[in-house]
């Protein structure tokens, strides 16, 4: 029943911003972890971000070296991830996911372990 719509992906020069948003339906969106994930062609699908339902606590991959921020509005349904200083190694599919955890309070960085997931917005960082 949930449903999740990503979008805000497009193409940018190195050391742009861009800010992608994922906006939630079909549940409370206050139970639900929120992570980002990314897919390069040829590549797994890595873990970006995460975000706790329960106490709003940030996870992040090491490689993100501070760069990216991920956020949620409840009052919108909405999680956000703030991406600056791009680079081309950033090209990407980005997919937010939601996990709807049992008791589980740190998100996990798995995806499998993500229950939906949105359709992918693209990310193209030319050099």
């Amino acid at each position: 029943q949930v449903q999740l719509r990503d979008s805000g992906g497009g193409l940018v020069h190195t050391g742009d911003s861009l800010r992608l948003s994922c906006v939630v339906s079909g549940r409370n969106f206050e139970s639900l972890n929120m992570g980002w994930f990314r897919q390069a062609p040829g590549n797994e699908r890595e873990f970006v971000a995460a975000i706790s339902w329960r106490d709003g606590r940030t996870y992040y991959d090491d490689s993100m070296k501070g760069r990216f921020t991920i956020s949620r509005d409840n009052a919108k349904g909405t999680v956000y991830l703030q991406m600056n200083s791009l680079k081309p190694e950033d090209t990407a599919v980005y997919y937010c996911a939601a996990e709807a955890p049992l008791g589980v309070v740190v998100p996990s960085n798995l995806p499998h372990d993500y229950d939906y997931w949105g359709q992918g917005t693209q990310v193209t960082v030319s050099s």
